[in-house]
């Protein structure tokens, strides 16, 4: 099942699946500071894409040390089916009151604008942040589709598609109830 909203051009996507078997152009991951693999969405696409996108990832840690929250690099894809991997690190929740909400949002804008950097006209993120860094899925979704779309109507055109990839039906279906509230209709 998947729902779509337009915002401007491009499509927003939300779908339950796999985000290692996701043909686009771009996949983000939703890595650690370390850049070397973890688990979750992290440890599947290091495992599904192989040991390039590890090398990768540790010539950049050589040359700027850990990535910050709410940053992004690049990578490339290794045997995932799409040209780049887009690491990001989002925020650890606290409580909602240590600026979680605005490294969350920027670890979305510079997703985009570091897949942009690659020429990506379709992205597919997880839900970044909602596993092992305990932020609740709803308001996770709010945030982070507030940023997609801002990014999406200040005319990039040129991105077709943002794909969030969620990895069960209930996810899906607060994203969806998110979607509403922060979209309106499709």
């Amino acid at each position: 099942m998947s729902v779509e909203y337009r915002i401007g051009s491009a499509r927003l996507t939300l779908i339950e699946g796999d985000i290692t078997q996701q043909e686009v152009d771009v996949i983000v991951n939703a890595a650690n500071s370390s850049l070397l693999g973890g688990g979750g969405v992290d440890g599947a696409i290091h495992r599904r894409g192989g040991p390039e996108i590890l090398a990768e990832c540790r010539q950049i840690v050589a040359r700027i040390g850990r990535l910050e929250p709410g940053e992004a690099v690049r990578t490339t894809a290794g045997r995932l089916p799409a040209r780049h991997v887009v690491h990001t690190v989002g925020p650890v929740y606290r409580d909602g009151t240590r600026g979680e909400a605005e490294v969350l949002s920027r670890a979305w804008r510079r997703s985009l604008e570091v897949a942009l950097e690659a020429a990506a006209r379709t992205v597919a993120f997880p839900a970044i942040s909602t596993g092992v860094y305990g932020y609740p899925v709803d308001e996770a979704a709010r945030v982070s589709l507030d940023a997609a779309a801002s990014f999406l109507r200040a005319n990039h055109a040129h991105i077709d598609e943002v794909r969030v990839v969620l990895f069960d039906n209930r996810a899906l279906q607060e994203w969806t109830a998110a979607a509403e509230a922060v979209l309106g209709g499709r």
